[in-house]
């Protein structure tokens, strides 16, 4: 058990303020995008989802995984959340995410946070959707099928985002191209795995107890919807349990800053409400990390939710 939550995304100083400046301007773009295509095609249904799958992926990622050679993963959950809402919705949950980390948990730096959202809430699903709809083409939309293009998708989303932090890392000057794109990759490669179990073990659930969420067709409202989000809300606090138990070592990109030696160069520019995932005034680390996570998990559902209720067409309110 550790005493705080070691930051997962990429920090401050860690690019450069041109290569930040990119990544704001390209994250408002895909922003744009996502928010016309919602506005398009949110239906009733996937306001509850929305916000289950940012509080199930927001206390996910609290949660470190053991990988080989000391290195720790976490969910991105990118994937999960293009499976079960379909792409444009899919990068709105995930900004939603990023965007409560970055400035209440100081998890991921405000300067850079635009590259955060095009690797996570942009290429992650993205690549991630693209992933899952080739190879259930390939396989079929068997039960079966659909896991197998789940595990794909998952793999493909972790691995997809850190060879573009490598490319954003060696533009700024940070490391090498050829230093750090291999490090990146090899280790994310591994992290991967853990999505893919991880996604496959969530989709399980939705095609046994909800399988009616992955139909575009189908809908659910009024107390089926109420249900959903309570129950939904529920188990991903309960996941929010894990948070202070879950590995101490450094996820993939601080392991790669560490052994390439760039760590140093990380700043914060701010406190935020519960930096390092704790609840201040708190002294037993546990319970503050316990209170700062569940906090987080309610604030990303409501976030979500409402960002879902005020994009939904007007006729279908």
């Amino acid at each position: 058990m550790h005493s705080a939550l070691e930051p997962m995304h990429i920090p401050d100083g860690f690019l450069s303020s041109a290569v930040a400046l990119l990544g704001w301007g390209l994250a408002i773009i895909l922003l744009g995008a996502a928010l016309r295509q919602t506005r398009r095609q949110l239906g009733e249904r996937q306001v509850p989802v929305m916000g289950v799958l940012a509080a199930f992926i927001f206390a996910a990622q609290a949660v470190n995984f053991p990988v080989a050679a000391g290195t720790s993963g976490h969910l991105i959950g990118a994937a999960l959340a293009a499976i079960a809402l379909g792409p444009w919705a899919a990068v709105l949950v995930m900004t939603a995410v990023v965007a409560v980390q970055a400035l209440l948990f100081q998890d991921g730096g405000l300067i850079v946070m635009g590259w955060n959202l095009v690797n996570m809430a942009g290429l992650a699903v993205l690549g991630g959707y693209a992933s899952y709809r080739g190879v259930l083409r390939l396989v079929g939309g068997h039960r079966g099928g659909r896991l197998a293009a789940a595990f794909a998708a998952a793999w493909v989303s972790v691995e997809v985002g850190a060879v573009a932090t490598a490319v954003e890392l060696a533009a700024s000057g940070t490391t090498t191209l050829s230093f750090g794109l291999p490090a990146m990759a090899s280790v994310h490669a591994l992290i991967g795995l853990g999505e893919g179990v991880i996604t496959v073990g969530a989709l399980a659930l939705l095609l046994t107890a909800r399988p009616e969420i992955l139909r575009e067709a189908e809908t659910s409202s009024g107390q089926g919807a109420a249900h959903l989000a309570i129950g939904g809300l529920l188990l991903a606090l309960v996941v929010a349990l894990a948070a202070p138990w879950g590995s101490t070592s450094p996820d993939g990109l601080n392991a790669v800053a560490e052994a390439l030696e760039f760590s140093h160069q990380a700043r914060s520019l701010g406190s935020g409400l519960f930096p390092g995932y704790q609840f201040p005034g708190l002294d037993h680390p546990a319970a503050a990390t316990l209170v700062a996570v569940g906090l987080g998990t309610l604030i990303v559902f409501s976030v979500a939710v409402l960002a879902g209720r005020g994009l939904r067409p007007r006729t279908a309110k």
